[in-house]
Order: structure tokens, then C-alpha cells, then sequence
């Protein structure tokens, strides 16, 4: 995509827009339980790649419904995400559907992505697998991934082991692997976006920004209030002591499961309070003290709930403005 500006021409290509099909490299997060056609759509529509999220739907005919959903609302390309080892339960099923929609790319989080690229085996089929590790994006590449989405500590919902942030992990994967690298966590405006760009990354995914968008239609309003109220001093990384961290926004009951934690409780004494339940109650029914919502540190950068398409305009010509700048 070119875009005159100063009197000459900017040019948004990388390999992840040749690869995916798309106007800009602005991936859309899997988001559990908010990612569906609406927002999927929207995303695509405004020059992104829109995801669905499949393994928060209750059947392999819920996600096939969904898929046909997302295409009434787009002609654009768009991912169907598996967030495996989340949700404890078998995904084969759901695969071979978005396979025989032919749905052009697929996306893999939080688990170990080698089954899913079994049944993947001669499709037709673009395969992004997120990792929060050097190790685990050279293992990706191996497997037969066609980009890495790679997030760091700042990013909201589940994260890596260890403690880095984007800015020393985008590198340093970017050195390890061939692939296209897709930066993730703690992005939500074009400064960002170029920022990933100048670290070597060739695209960028936001998860929580996305959250606080018009089409995010299954998120509760004072959910996306939240995400505006408050600052990067608010999320706090919950499940560590089950080596599955992950962050959220801090209210009473993320600090009942940090006590929890603290106080070496086990799997059976968390599984109440880090339940796919108490995370609807929160981000559905907007009972904020009576549950928890992922959230990313961008939550300090967010000041607004704009359209998809405001959002995704605001971040070009914020970065159209900085390559000028940089000219």
C-alpha cells in the first residue's frame, strides 16, 4: 500500500502484508471470548488482519457459523485463532473446519503448536504461531510456521516465563529466525508500530487496544471504561506459581488469587477464581469486582473507544508522521 505524504511515496509492504494479503501489518489478537465476526471483520475491513477466536466457541458448528458470519461482513482476508492448552480441551475438530471454509490463515497461542500443523499438513493455509521466547520461535520456524508473533512482558493475557520485555525480545528473535516476525505487547498506536518496524519486526498484533474499539461488541461498556480509567499501573501478572503467567487488570479478586499464590495454593484452590466463568463475569456482565479481565500495560496509552477504522487510520498517519519526521 503506498501513501503520498511530503511528495513522495510511503510504502506499508512487508512480507507479512504480501503474506497475509493485507493493506497494513496490524494483526488483530485472538482475544478469548470478544474475538468474533463483528470485530474480526472490522479489523480486516480497515486494512488489518480481523481474527475469530475458535476454542472459545462451543462447537465445531458455532465456529463454521462464525466464520460464515465474518465473510457476510468482509470480503477481506482474515485468521482463525486456536488458543491451545487454554481451555483443556480438543481442538482437531475445530481445525478441519476453518481448513474446509478455507480460511486463509491460522494462528496458534499458548501451547505447543506441532498437532495443529499435522492436520495443517497440505492445506493452503498461512500459519502464525505466538511465542514469548527466542527458543520457542526457532522451534516454530522448524515446525513450519510462516511468521512468529512474538510478545513481550507487557502484554496482556497469557505471556512468556520469563521477564522481558518487547523491546529486548523483538531483536534478538528477529536475529534467530528467516521468518517474518510480528511484534506484540505493549502496542497501541503508530508510534509503536514504528518502533517494532525499526526493531525488525515486519508487523505488529494488538490484543488490548483492539478491546477498547465500537466493534468489540462482546465486551461490557465499563470493561472498555476500564481499559480508558486506568494506567499501566493497574494490570498485574496472575497464574505465575502455575508457570502460566498471565496479565490482567488488578482489582479485589486478582488480589484474592495473588494471596492465593503467595500462600502456595495449589491448581484446586486457584481453579474458581482463574475460571473462563469469572473471566465472562468481568468482561460480559461487567461485574469488575466480581471476576478479572486481561489487560496489557498499553491500557496507559488508551484514551478513547474509536471505530476499528478511526483507530487504524489515527495509528498510519501517527507513523506516516514519524517516517516524515525520520526522513
Amino acid at each position: 500500500m503506498h501513501t503520498e505524504v511530503g511528495g513522495y511515496k510511503m510504502n506499508w509492504n512487508t512480507r507479512v502484508t504480501e503474506m497475509l494479503g493485507v493493506k497494513y501489518p496490524i494483526v488483530q489478537g485472538g482475544l478469548a471470548y470478544l474475538a468474533y465476526s463483528e470485530l474480526a471483520a472490522a479489523v480486516s475491513n480497515a486494512g488489518g488482519l480481523g481474527q475469530i477466536t475458535a476454542m472459545s466457541l462451543d462447537s465445531a458448528d458455532a465456529l463454521r457459523e462464525e466464520i460464515k458470519k465474518t465473510r457476510m461482513r468482509t470480503t477481506k482476508p482474515f485468521g482463525v485463532n486456536f488458543a491451545i492448552g487454554q481451555h483443556g480441551r480438543g481442538y482437531e475438530e475445530l481445525v478441519q473446519v476453518a481448513v474446509d471454509e478455507n480460511v486463509p490463515v491460522i494462528s496458534m497461542t499458548g501451547g505447543n503448536p506441532a498437532p495443529i500443523f499435522e492436520i495443517l499438513k497440505g492445506a493452503n493455509v498461512k500459519k502464525l504461531v505466538l511465542v514469548a521466547a527466542k527458543r520457542q520461535a526457532i522451534k516454530a520456524e522448524e515446525l513450519g510456521a510462516d511468521a512468529v508473533m512474538v510478545v513481550g512482558q507487557e502484554g496482556g493475557g497469557h505471556l512468556g516465563r520469563t521477564d522481558v520485555g518487547t523491546m529486548v525480545l523483538i531483536p534478538q528473535v528477529v536475529d534467530a529466525v528467516t521468518i517474518p516476525v510480528i511484534a506484540s505487547g505493549g502496542i497501541g498506536d503508530g508510534r509503536g508500530f514504528m518502533a517494532a518496524l525499526s526493531l525488525g519486526a515486519e508487523g505488529i498484533e494488538m490484543g488490548t487496544r483492539f478491546i477498547a474499539t465500537k466493534e468489540c461488541v462482546h465486551a461490557h461498556p465499563l470493561y472498555k471504561q476500564a481499559l480508558v480509567k486506568n494506567d499501566e499501573n493497574q494490570t498485574v501478572v496472575i497464574k505465575k506459581s502455575l508457570g502460566a503467567p498471565a496479565r490482567a487488570i488488578g482489582n479485589g479478586w486478582t488480589d484474592q488469587i495473588l494471596e492465593i499464590e503467595k500462600n502456595n495454593g495449589d491448581y484446586e484452590q486457584l481453579k474458581d477464581y482463574i475460571s473462563g466463568i469469572a473471566n465472562k463475569r468481568y468482561i460480559y456482565d461487567g461485574k469488575i469486582d466480581d471476576g478479572f479481565a486481561w489487560a496489557g500495560q498499553v491500557m496507559g496509552l488508551i484514551n478513547d473507544i474509536p471505530s476499528v477504522q478511526v483507530l487504524m487510520d489515527r495509528i498510519i498517519r501517527e507513523a506516516k508522521e514519524i517516517r516524515e519526521k525520520w526522513s
